[in-house]
């Protein structure tokens, strides 16, 4: 039995050997899309034969599908030229993905009028060529930021790199925060008081959607998915709220530059809904994926993390000086490589415009890496007595009247949440029904905006119930 497995080894070796040089066993792995072991035999070829088109095309394929655009440009270019068919659709991708945004809407533009030509359809590539001409746009706009480190590290847990101050918040993991098992992508954002988190989850479309929850009396209320746009398209996960409490940060795979894209938005009061999402931007945003967006306003430091240009299974982790407003080059006045290499990051030091910036940033990250975390009071609410004093228990109100008071207006808030958290319910169901069941649905949705609005003032009242009894007792 032993000379037989040693036999079958001996074969299956001699075999691997034969189609690593034979084109038609590179051709089979190449229409099963294993380009990786296609690849070195058609790179032989492609060598050995430079004006085939063909081999020049089965390589640049290759290298484009096994994550080497630049490689692969040439050899598509000589496809392009040898008329091979779909040369022009690989080619503009691999331009796309090089950051050669006008080479690549040109490209597009002479294949789809090639495709037309041939009464084809081109409504593909005319979504590749849209997207090429928003690319474009975005590298036209590269923000000017300085990006003083980096660091390479495993995906599986990117999230330990972060180093940020208490005061801007705690990062977790689905599963670290929800105490769950199994391979969950969702990230989870703690206030810094502890008061709320923001998570993503599995939404009932299938996609992963941002929720928030509140913390009330030591319990955690029922998931509400974020209002307005931030989850209409694709995966939204990573989210990132600044200490304004209005200001979120996020990715998505559902529109961007490619994979995952990191955006921002802001949370209107007046309308309960978020403002418009906008894309961050190069040199944040890329072809790859590039998530989990962080300012620590209180060390003016800021993270993100990207894929771009890595192994698999690896992520860098980039730190750089959050700008006070945005600035961009000048791209009308750079070369264009220079502003292709300052989207793509290629070196952190070409971001650098003063040293002492620099060096002083560097400093802070050096502290708050070495930084060891302060342990925190317990905290069970957040209730505000005045501008200078915040109660986060029970035990800190003087006033026993103030305390009762305050007991009551926890159950009443409790109350109020699960009242608005059903009229945002039935508010949803009130967008997807047909007209004769809104007719049905319009009065009870009526009658619980106004129960919800009269509790809004109650609690108000009471609040400030508490707010005196308290300043009356301390006096």
């Amino acid at each position: 039995m032993k000379r037989k497995y040693i036999l079958l080894l001996i074969c299956s070796s001699f075999l691997s050997g034969i189609y690593a040089q034979t084109i038609e066993q590179a051709r089979a792995l190449y229409t099963k899309g294993n380009y990786e072991e296609a690849k070195p035999v058609f790179k032989k070829f492609a060598k050995s034969q430079p004006s085939n088109g063909n081999y020049n095309f089965w390589y640049g394929v290759c290298c484009l599908k096994t994550g080497e655009a630049e490689e692969a440009i040439p050899y598509l270019e000589t496809a392009v030229k040898k008329r091979i068919t779909s040369g022009q659709l690989y080619l503009g991708q691999a331009y796309n993905e090089s950051y050669r945004f006008e080479d690549a809407v040109n490209c597009f533009e002479e294949y789809i009028e090639e495709l037309s030509k041939r009464k084809k359809s081109t409504e593909d590539i005319e979504a590749l060529l849209e997207k090429s001409r928003s690319d474009l746009r975005m590298l036209k706009g590269v923000e000017e930021v300085c990006i003083i480190d980096s660091f390479v590290v495993d995906k599986t847990n990117f999230l330990s790199t972060y180093k940020i101050s208490e005061e801007s918040g705690k990062l977790f993991t689905f599963n670290e925060f929800f105490q769950t098992e199994g391979k969950h992508p969702g990230t989870v954002y703690e206030t810094e008081i502890g008061n709320k988190i923001y998570y993503s989850e599995q939404a009932g479309n299938g996609h992963l959607d941002i929720f928030s929850k509140n913390k009330l009396a030591n319990e955690w209320s029922n998931g509400r998915p974020l209002p307005g746009s931030i989850n209409e398209s694709g995966n939204t996960n990573y989210p990132f709220v600044l200490a304004d409490g209005l200001t979120i940060y996020y990715a998505t795979d559902g529109e961007g530059l490619g994979g995952y894209d990191i955006f921002v938005t802001r949370y209107n009061t007046n309308t309960d809904t978020y403002l418009t999402p906008e894309n961050v931007g190069m040199p944040f945003n890329s072809p790859y994926n590039d998530y989990m967006y962080v300012i620590d306003e209180y060390n003016n430091l800021g993270w993100f993390a990207s894929d771009r240009f890595q192994p698999e299974g690896k992520v860098c982790i980039y730190v750089f000086i959050p700008n006070s407003s945005k600035k961009t080059y000048n791209y009308e006045a750079m070369d264009s490589q220079q502003i292709i290499r300052l989207a793509r990051i290629n070196s952190l030091k070409e971001t650098w415009k003063d040293k002492n910036e620099v060096n002083e940033a560097l400093q802070r990250l050096q502290e708050v890496i070495s930084h060891k975390p302060q342990e925190h009071r317990k905290i069970d609410f957040e209730f505000v007595i005045d501008d200078n004093t915040t109660y986060y228990l029970l035990s800190d109100f003087k006033s026993s009247k103030a305390k009762q008071l305050f007991q009551r207006y926890q159950q009443l808030e409790k109350d109020y949440l699960q009242q608005e958290d059903k009229l945002e319910s039935q508010r949803q169901q009130y967008a997807q029904a047909s007209k004769q069941e809104k007719d049905k649905i319009a009065p009870a949705i009526l009658d619980l905006e106004k129960r919800v609005l009269q509790m809004s003032g109650e609690l108000e009242t009471v609040a400030i119930s508490i707010r005196n009894a308290e300043k009356t007792n301390s006096k």
